[in-house]
């Protein structure tokens, strides 16, 4: 089974969301909803997808005491979210609180290190002189697993070490997808879309090497292309 792509939509505001997934129709049929859309667009625009007869995938990582992560879980499972994500460094009591409250329709995705990091920036952040981020997701994946979760957010440099180390306990997620010749934006560690399927990824997370190109449509078919194959 290959992997099942997921389509960003990074937009300011629902109209943009709206036309690109009516260009793609039929050509994927899951999307990533984020912080920056649904502070701007709400509940509402989950509606939408879910009416248009897409998945969803809910991606504000929340990251906070067990009982406010339990309580924002519900509301998003009632949703009819698919899939949803918290911060695996809230620890495995608030991720075991995620996810009772999402139940079996929700699945919880525990996010590692952000594939905007690497292990100069990560040690920054947590005030390490050394870090290395492969041993850090591996750690961090561990507790996901302890606490139940459905699988986790990793690059797709991580996720051959995670699928070797958990097979398929954890299903994983990976984002930082870029077509040969792509530039990497604000992205450290991106790989292909053929990487990652070989690296073991459940979902792909393609963001602007589908929304930014000039004619998505034939990017997103680009992409369903080298998933066959």
């Amino acid at each position: 089974m290959t992997a099942i792509p997921i389509v960003a939509l990074d937009f300011p505001d629902a109209e943009r969301a709206m036309t690109l997934v009516k260009t793609l129709d039929e050509k994927v049929r899951f999307y990533k909803v984020g912080s920056e859309l649904f502070t701007s667009s709400g509940a509402e625009v989950v509606q939408w997808l879910r009416d248009s007869g897409c998945d969803v995938f809910l991606d504000l990582k929340f990251h906070d005491i067990p009982n406010t992560v339990a309580g924002a879980m519900r509301r998003v499972a009632e949703m009819g979210v698919r899939l949803a994500t918290v911060h695996a460094t809230g620890g495995v009591k608030m991720m075991q609180a995620a996810v009772e409250a999402a139940g079996a329709s929700c699945g919880v995705l525990a996010v590692t290190v952000l594939t905007s990091l690497n292990d100069a920036t990560l040690g920054e952040a947590w005030g390490r002189e050394r870090v290395d981020v492969e041993n850090e997701v591996l750690r961090l994946a561990e507790l996901a697993r302890t606490a139940g979760c459905h699988g986790i957010v990793c690059s797709g440099q991580e996720a051959k070490a995670v699928s070797s180390r958990h097979g398929k306990a954890l299903k994983l997620l990976v984002p930082g997808i870029r077509l040969p010749g792509d530039a990497a934006d604000d992205q450290a560690r991106i790989v292909t879309p053929e990487a990652a399927v070989a690296a073991g990824a459940t979902y792909l997370v393609l963001g602007r090497a589908v929304t930014a190109a000039k004619d998505p449509r034939a990017a997103m078919e680009a992409v369903n292309r080298a998933l066959k194959s």
